[in-house]
């Protein structure tokens, strides 16, 4: 008779257990959450508008704006290339260890990621409000006057061109960008594909003409090229400065 019992007793328990686990809130969450998909961002950037963002973020307007000011705060056609040729190998060595910074350390965010791993929390938090609130918006500010500047240019040669217009055209452009990027990844991956373009056209036309000029003897500019007296030693740092914000960009790949 106590077999019996114990064994109904038994059964009885297994049985409630198994009704427990089949009414079990959190089990039934799980499985409504398994078979309801993710919510994730949709992938818009493609292959060739990763490619042109990226050439579009290193081809600036530091290209166009800065060979003058090399060559202004140089005072020599010959110290200016050493300057670019130093620049360009610097320049190459940071992007190489950004690369390999990318492989070895793989979390978004750039250099933020790697200074919170290298350094800690304090240094990159604190490099990150450095960057949204003086580096980021004073390199906005200097890419859109140069587009005001080149913009008008055109219009007003060979008059000078009034600064308020010029802040005008600024203004203008800087909110377009906005509601670009915040309407549609699409539209603004298509507009940076073609500002890429156009860049590439743009430097094509300031180099190849110059080759041509050069292949057929026109190298007038390049004598006594490293002529002692007109070199600025003064004006190498800012000359040098100048050179590195070309090349700026590179840091921006990660």
């Amino acid at each position: 008779m106590s077999k019996k019992v114990l064994t109904t007793s038994f059964h009885e328990e297994k049985h409630l257990k198994r009704d427990l686990k089949n009414d079990n809130p959190l089990s039934s969450a799980n499985k409504f959450s398994a078979g309801e998909s993710k919510v994730v961002l949709k992938k818009k950037v493609t292959l060739f508008r990763g490619i042109s963002i990226i050439i579009g973020t290193i081809i600036g307007a530091g290209i166009f704006i800065s060979p003058k000011g090399i060559l202004k705060s140089s005072g020599s056609v010959g110290i200016s290339l050493v300057i670019w040729t130093l620049c360009g190998i610097l320049s190459l060595f940071g992007a190489l260890s950004y690369a390999e910074l990318g492989t070895c350390i793989k979390k978004s965010g750039g250099y933020y990621s790697y200074i919170l791993e290298a350094f800690g929390a304090l240094p990159a938090f604190v490099t990150v409000w450095v960057e949204l609130l003086v580096i980021r918006p004073a390199a906005t500010a200097v890419i859109s006057l140069a587009f005001g500047q080149y913009i008008l240019e055109p219009w007003f040669t060979p008059c000078e061109i009034p600064p308020l217009a010029v802040k005008l055209i600024t203004a203008f452009s800087i909110t377009l960008v906005m509601f670009l990027n915040g309407t549609s990844v699409s539209w603004s991956a298509r507009i940076q594909m073609f500002l890429a373009c156009c860049k590439l056209v743009a430097i094509m036309v300031v180099i190849v003409p110059g080759l041509i000029l050069l292949f057929k003897g026109q190298t007038q500019n390049f004598r006594n090229a490293f002529s002692y007296e007109s070199i600025d030693v003064m004006g190498l740092p800012l000359a040098f400065y100048a050179g590195m914000y070309a090349y700026s960009g590179w840091f921006y790949l990660n």
